[in-house]
């Protein structure tokens, strides 16, 4: 048998280093979105029983620093329709259901 001579450089460590984020900037990152999620989750748990009984199926676009929320029959739009009217603010949506979720594992 021959060996080959022709030998790629291994590629070492990530493509941007500057990048990295330190293991306690990562644990501030998820902190944070877990209080945003949770501040969410408390406006949709609050008027979920209201709007599911006439919008079962829908979706819900929340945002948590005013407490309003958009309602449409399409998950995109309803994100489009947030999006819109708080340009420079986040939202998280749901599904108008038993769950807050849609699909299956």
């Amino acid at each position: 048998m021959t060996e080959s001579t022709a030998k790629q450089p291994a590629r070492r460590g990530r493509i941007f280093p500057e990048r990295t984020l330190t293991p306690e900037e990562l644990a501030r990152r998820k902190a944070e979105d877990e209080l945003f999620y949770r501040r969410c989750r408390e406006i949709f748990e609050r008027v979920r029983p209201d709007l599911i009984k006439e919008h079962y199926g829908w979706y819900i676009a929340v945002e948590p620093d005013s407490g309003d929320y958009l309602i449409d029959v399409d998950k995109m739009q309803a994100h489009k329709k947030s999006l819109e009217k708080y340009p420079n603010g986040r939202h998280c949506v749901f599904c108008l259901n038993e769950t807050g979720t849609t699909g299956t594992i």
